[in-house]
């Protein structure tokens, strides 16, 4: 299991590199659309929809708003940037969502019975994954060398590994156990540090070679990073508690060793927003 894990691990990081450096803007969009479509396959699962009907018919829809959201953001083979009013608008409205999604998460699992219902966690699907997918699509507008879309799914990874780790060492106090027993206060704290200080190193690396930081911007970024890191554990906890709801221990078995789509990027899902908000923050003040 654990050379499965290892293999399956190396490969997705080669085709994340491939997707990420040598696509288009435009390419980029269409291939990480086709990705959130096979995540909403397996947000079915968390629906309860067992019938291939409804499976049929949430794809569609979803597949329907992805186009959608593309006509609205001006995602086309040409353009070179997209509308970052409607994105930021697009953003907060996700951050919305995760702010509930906290009081959900907090009152679990007393107050399922107010939203275990199909339609709400169809729902919740969408709010999920479409400003997912818009979000890491601008990055890539904003960015046509992957650079920042890679840096957002290293933070994100950095304080995932950071957090099991420290949180196996040391972790004792249980930050959410009615969600995801295993993840301790000690390892919340460590995937903060671990972000941080890789954050932290790139921008020593990167300041007067790839960018030009005053120590105004540097802090800001090292924030960003912080709230990366954070919401990124609301993500992942967010998903264990669908998982708990329906009794599943991975979202799918669509990649050997490591369970689902959504089981790996459930982290990126609430990131993402916050990332895009604060980045085009960063690039309003220079």
């Amino acid at each position: 299991m654990l050379m499965q894990r290892v293999l399956t691990a190396i490969i997705l990081l080669a085709c994340l590199i491939l997707l990420s450096v040598f696509s288009s803007p435009f390419v980029f969009a269409v291939l990480t659309a086709i990705l959130t479509l096979l995540g909403a396959l397996e947000w079915t699962r968390f629906i309860g929809a067992r019938a291939y009907w409804v499976r049929v018919m949430y794809l569609l829809g979803i597949a329907i708003l992805l186009a959608g959201a593309s006509i609205f953001l001006s995602v086309t083979p040409t353009a070179e940037s997209l509308d970052t009013s409607r994105v930021v608008t697009m953003m907060f409205l996700a951050c919305i969502f995760w702010v509930m999604a906290l009081n959900l998460m907090i009152g679990y699992p007393a107050n399922s019975h107010s939203w275990n219902k199909q339609t709400y966690i169809a729902l919740m699907g969408v709010f999920v994954l479409i400003p997912t997918w818009c979000g890491i699509v601008q990055l890539k507008y904003i960015d046509s060398t992957g650079v920042l879309f890679l840096m957002l799914v290293a933070t994100v990874s950095i304080a995932d590994i950071g957090a099991y780790f420290i949180g196996r060492t040391w972790g004792q106090s249980r930050l959410a156990p009615m969600l995801s027993p295993g993840k301790s206060w000690a390892g919340f704290w460590g995937g903060i540090l671990s972000s941080v200080s890789f954050i932290a190193v790139a921008v020593v690396l990167a300041n007067g070679r790839m960018v030009e930081l005053d120590m105004l911007g540097a802090m800001l970024v090292i924030i960003g990073a912080v709230l990366i890191s954070v919401s990124s554990v609301a993500g992942d906890l967010f998903e264990s508690m669908l998982k708990r709801n329906r009794q599943l221990k991975d979202s799918g078995n669509i990649l050997p060793g490591h369970g689902g789509i959504l089981d790996r990027i459930d982290s990126l899902t609430a990131a993402t927003p916050i990332a895009v908000l604060w980045m085009t923050l960063l690039i309003e003040v220079g």
